[in-house]
């Protein structure tokens, strides 16, 4: 989950080195706000999402770094109930023990629910949204999201699928079944429409610099069925 970044964000990766990773990622997070043109004070205080990114980041941390025995049963209990509070605050379920890279953005106030998979960085995950549990046996499972997927709202994706790097789930969408990386997938059950991506929907810090975004970019745009 990295991705490079220009000359202006080495020189402030290198000002936040003394900070713990989860500041570091809560950070970006923060930064995906401030990008998206909303102001200091109203993405600190008027912002469900960061909120709620702040809560789930620092009850990861706190319940990784305790040593295991009570100690780590007291931290797991103090987490539980604060992200619950979250919950009922902001109608947002990050569970603690979830994987979630830097520049999460949560736009829109309304239900998000995910689930204990994984969600690569940068990506937008708009209100509404659920990534749940589904299958049988072997087939059951959680999906894992890549990096900078945008989610738009109202869509579902549940079960064992992996959806790739720069997809774009159009909003309502059903999704049952893995989505090749910059696919566009739409409808009930969700299908792919065009390879396009999200790149157009997604913007942080030094993106224009980061080398995975642009190796994506300079593939070739693959149509559907070919």
């Amino acid at each position: 989950m990295t991705s490079g970044v220009g000359t202006l964000g080495k020189r402030t990766a290198r000002r936040r080195a003394w900070l713990p990773d989860w500041c570091r990622l809560l950070y970006r997070d923060y930064r995906r706000y401030r990008v998206a043109g909303r102001g200091a004070l109203g993405t600190l205080l008027l912002t469900q999402g960061l909120w709620a990114s702040a809560v789930y980041r620092s009850c990861h941390a706190l319940v990784d770094w305790m040593p295991r025995g009570l100690l780590r049963s007291v931290a797991k209990t103090l987490a539980a109930v604060a992200q619950k509070l979250m919950e009922i605050v902001t109608g947002i379920c990050l569970p603690r023990d979830a994987e979630i890279g830097g520049g999460l953005y949560l736009p829109a106030f309304g239900a998000v629910i995910l689930g204990r998979g994984s969600i690569g960085e940068n990506c937008t995950i708009e209100q509404n949204v659920t990534l749940g549990i589904a299958g049988r046996g072997a087939d059951r499972g959680r999906p894992t999201i890549g990096n900078r997927v945008f989610i738009g709202a109202g869509a579902m994706i549940v079960g064992k699928v992996m959806i790739g790097d720069d997809a774009y789930i159009f909003p309502g969408s059903v999704v049952t079944r893995s989505v090749p990386a910059r696919a566009v997938v739409m409808g009930y059950p969700a299908r792919i429409v065009s390879y396009d991506g999200s790149f157009d929907l997604i913007a942080y810090d030094d993106m224009d610099h980061d080398p995975e975004r642009r190796a994506a970019l300079e593939k070739p745009n693959s149509e559907p069925g070919s």
